[in-house]
């Protein structure tokens, strides 16, 4: 029996692959950094040993499975190639392992998480469906008939992937620090479409994406009148949101979501459209849109006295407003407090204006250092030059949390793709939370 090494099990696509190994009955471990990461509770409660890196944890007979982020010059890597080993890139093994099942990539520049989140709960109603999402969290099910994955543009990893189908949410410029511009963005997305083999349900509403060419069919979905599936008629409460779908301008259906904002009715209606196309019971998939739970750290509440603290991974201009949103339908009296860590300083120069305008939507801003990698020249930019930008924003760090104590009956929205959970820990600690 195969042992699987994962070379960075504590990534997040990474520890989600283990898992899902792992529940198909094949022997996993893998080993990473001592640094504590949110994905290690999944890990843990599988039974998944993780060791410290250190290169005799590997193995003879052992297929080592490689985290993009880890150089061949790793010293564990090293000793499989000493001991002539398998060694697999992370999206590589992804890329073969999708082929044993129908396969559903879910890509695009926001709602990625979210969606695959979804339609896997959806998905797993019906038909046994294993998944993987990019908050760390993946199933496996011996007998899947289904498999539902994130797929990343970043790099342009996503063209290891030949999947069945492909949800497309949005392009939009992100990884400023890989892509050079929105077309560069979309000509990576426009390959991925010709990989698909039967079908791309693509966010009509989206003017880069209604220019997608594919082999198969494209099938938008979206608020506007052209969709061929369209939500109209939409009440948003502080319960949830309701909404009718059309499918070519004829009523098919109407459903209800336990959740909040135009973005998470987008992501509904790629999951209505797919699991119809696929000839889903449609009293199941309402049910199960009612009952989903959410992802790791999109949306993320708890309450502290007086106030809702919500852990958000935003970390796009598009997502801030998107959260930002979602929090005024939710808790329509309440002020909206936002606590923002920028994420790269090539991120943050190149969207700094555009990132002032989203964070303004919210009544009062703090803003942290910004969390950039060593790998970045940072020039002279500093988290001040955002700081003018926002109206009365304020810098917080991990030893002034205090400041949010006055913010009586608010909702504070911890936002970044970096370590902001610390400023909340540091937060909740202070307040004896």
């Amino acid at each position: 029996m195969t042992i699987y090494h994962f070379v960075g099990i504590k990534g997040s696509g990474m520890s989600a692959l283990a898992q899902v190994l792992h529940d198909m009955k094949f022997e996993v471990q893998g080993s990473d950094v001592e640094k504590r990461f949110f994905t290690q509770e999944a890990l843990e409660k599988s039974g998944i040993k993780i060791l410290p890196f250190q290169k005799e944890n590997v193995q003879p007979g052992m297929t080592i499975i490689a985290g993009n982020a880890f150089p061949d010059t790793h010293e564990e890597i090293q000793e499989a190639m000493r001991l002539g080993l398998p060694i697999v890139r992370y999206h590589r093994f992804l890329g073969d392992f999708m082929q044993n099942f129908t396969s559903v990539a879910v890509t695009g520049a926001h709602g990625k998480t979210s969606t695959t989140g979804l339609l896997a709960h959806v998905m797993q109603g019906g038909k046994p469906t294993s998944f993987l999402i990019g908050d760390g969290t993946g199933k496996g099910q011996e007998a899947s008939e289904y498999f539902v994955f994130e797929a990343c543009e970043y790099r342009r990893h996503f063209l290891s992937y030949f999947p069945d189908y492909t949800i497309m949410t949005n392009i939009d410029f992100d990884h400023p620090d890989y892509f050079a511009n929105i077309d560069d963005v979309f000509s990576a997305f426009q390959e991925m479409a010709l990989q698909v083999k039967k079908g791309i349900f693509a966010c009509g509403d989206d003017e880069q994406l209604q220019k997608i060419q594919a082999k198969v069919p494209v099938i938008f979905y979206g608020f506007g009148e052209e969709n061929d599936y369209q939500a109209k008629n939409v009440v948003k409460t502080p319960e949830g949101t309701t909404f009718e779908v059309f499918i070519r301008n004829t009523l098919f259906d109407t459903f209800s979501i336990p959740t909040f904002g135009n973005h998470s009715v987008l992501n509904a209606l790629a999951v209505i459209a797919l699991c119809h196309y696929e000839e889903m019971d449609v009293e199941m998939v309402k049910q199960q849109l009612q009952t989903f739970q959410g992802v790791k750290r999109r949306f993320s509440e708890k309450q502290s006295g007086s106030q809702i603290l919500i852990d958000d991974y935003a970390h796009h201009p598009t997502e801030i407003k998107a959260t930002i949103d979602a929090a005024r339908q939710k808790y329509p009296d309440r002020e909206i407090v936002a606590v923002f860590q920028p994420h790269t300083f090539t991120r943050t120069q190149t969207f700094l204006d555009e990132f002032a305008d989203s964070l303004n939507m919210a009544d009062q801003v703090y803003l942290c250092e910004i969390f950039g990698s060593a790998r970045e020249n940072h020039g002279k930019l500093s988290i001040q030059d955002l700081q003018e930008k926002v109206n009365g924003a304020q810098l917080l760090s991990e030893e002034n949390t205090s400041l949010l104590q006055k913010h009586d009956n608010s909702v504070i929205l911890f936002m970044g793709a970096g370590d902001i959970q610390k400023f909340q820990e540091a937060y909740e600690k202070n307040n004896n939370l």
